[in-house]
């Protein structure tokens, strides 16, 4: 079965990636719906819708590829996740949560100076993607860069203001909350 879809995978990146699904209009609904969620429990299920969404990869092989990733990490097989996650993104290069994901694995192994240019391509690719920038500005603040993280984290809450991270955020002294 495993041979079965590495062959599947390796036959759809001769053909390359199809285009990422477009979910703006999803997305812009959800958007508006956690803004105006009463309380946290709810607009956590807009979040979780969001995620859904980010988590459909563009085609069957590509999505194989995303999952066996995310099972790799589940049980903290960053090598096999990494591995996974190279091929989605040579394969997928225009898939933002192929790199996000990619970072995520090298937050989780405390290589922040690596998960950050792929923090950065998810974002390029997709600016309102609340999960990498919340990754984004904690990876920067795991690296000591609280002030550049600081903007990112409130790009984030400004998308989504019922983030848990939004609990990090500072305001410069002097200045009230």
């Amino acid at each position: 079965m495993i041979a079965l879809a590495v062959a599947a995978a390796q036959s759809a990146a001769a053909d390359g990636c199809p285009v990422t699904p477009d979910h703006t209009t999803a997305l812009d609904g959800l958007y508006a719906e956690v803004q105006r969620a009463p309380n946290e429990m709810i607009a956590r299920n807009f979040s979780s819708q969001m995620w859904e969404l980010w988590l459909e990869a563009p085609d069957e092989p590509s999505q194989m590829m995303l999952d066996e990733a995310l099972r790799a990490m589940r049980v903290s097989d960053y090598l096999r996740a990494e591995d996974r996650l190279n091929t989605l993104v040579s394969y997928c290069p225009f898939y933002p949560e192929g790199y996000n994901q990619r970072a995520f694995v090298n937050y989780l192994r405390g290589d922040y100076a690596a998960a950050l240019p792929d923090l950065d391509q998810a974002i390029a690719l997709n600016p309102r993607h609340t999960g990498a920038l919340t990754g984004k500005a904690l990876t920067l603040i795991a690296l000591g860069r609280e002030d550049e993280a600081q903007p990112v984290l409130k790009d984030a809450v400004a998308l989504n203001p019922w983030l848990g991270e939004r609990v990090l955020i500072t305001e410069p002294e002097g200045e009230p909350l």
